[in-house]
């Protein structure tokens, strides 16, 4: 009895082929052609950035005083044991640090302050919102002088006549310098935070916080329990860029206290300022500038490592 032989059934599927592509196509002549257009701002970034950081280096490494022509030589790494034995050094590095951290707290609380009055309905709201907005537009040097001017100063300073009636009449800037710089970054940096922070309230679900009230939750929960969770991960972004940008401060300095009285109101970038465009020394100056950006860099990396861990969900609000 033969066997029928059985063929394959052409409608039968065979074995499909692994997927695949059009990027695993792309040569490497199509793949510079695509990133062609991203070279002039690299370019243009490198020289900007990195050819003058390497200039400051080589100059960090030179005796060079342009009181004394002729007396550039190279000495090593004298120059940043001079900057590390510099008792004003560290004086303004904690005025730096003060600066920073205290306009960073004040700025963000603030900013959770207006950002929750303005999440809520009432009259114009769009207006009172284009007023509070209006700080972070003004020119930091204008509103420098402003508070120099208008607000702090002892003879026709705003906030001397609004406290005479209680017998107080200071010279701001000269008294508390530090402060008074601190009070003006503050003014202008709110509105920043404010913008964040609001944006976080706007994309927050309500359905969750109505199902909380729903559940006799009371408002001082609610805000402890989901929106200041929820806010968490904008504030810390606020707080990031806002820090970094203090470090450059530089206008609000010159412009209301020249640093002074002594160095009771100088940061890093202004006292290197002095140091290369007022003392001459070009060597010290530039292995100021080095350190500071060292030590920014070393902070600003792990600062937004926690950002991005936190937006990518991988760390999980408490």
């Amino acid at each position: 009895m033969a066997t029928a032989l059985v063929e394959p059934d052409a409608q039968t599927p065979r074995e499909s082929a692994p997927l695949t592509s059009g990027r695993d196509h792309i040569s490497r002549a199509e793949g510079w052609r695509r990133r062609g257009p991203l070279l002039p701002a690299l370019i243009f970034m490198v020289i900007v950035t990195q050819i003058p950081f390497i200039v400051t280096l080589y100059y960090s490494t030179q005796s060079w005083n342009l009181v004394r022509p002729g007396s550039r030589e190279f000495n090593w790494l004298n120059n940043y044991v001079q900057v590390f034995k510099d008792t004003q050094f560290w004086t303004v590095t904690l005025n730096t640090v003060l600066l920073i951290v205290g306009t960073v707290i004040i700025s963000v609380v603030f900013g959770l302050i207006f950002a929750l009055l303005l999440d809520r309905k009432f009259i114009g709201r769009s207006i009172v919102r284009t007023l509070l907005i209006t700080p972070f537009l003004v020119t930091p040097v204008a509103s420098a002088l402003l508070f120099k001017t208008s607000l702090l100063s002892p003879t026709s300073g705003l906030l001397n006549y609004a406290l005479s009636p209680f017998g107080v009449k200071t010279d701001w800037l000269s008294e508390y310098p530090l402060a008074s710089v601190m009070g003006e970054l503050v003014w202008q940096w709110t509105p920043f935070m404010m913008l964040l922070i609001l944006a976080g309230l706007q994309s927050m679900p309500k359905d969750i916080s109505e199902a909380a009230k729903v559940d006799g939750a009371t408002s001082f929960r609610l805000f402890r329990e989901l929106t200041l969770p929820h806010l968490r991960r904008f504030i810390e972004l606020g707080t990031v860029l806002g820090a970094i940008y203090l470090v450059n401060t530089f206008d609000a300095v010159y412009m209301m206290t020249s640093g002074g009285p002594g160095v009771a109101s100088s940061n890093l970038p202004f006292y290197i300022y002095q140091r290369a465009f007022l003392g001459f020394d070009i060597g010290q100056a530039a292995a100021m500038g080095v350190v500071t950006v060292i030590g920014t860099m070393v902070v600003a990396t792990l600062a937004l490592r926690l950002i991005f861990k936190s937006f990518s969900g991988t760390q999980e609000a408490v």
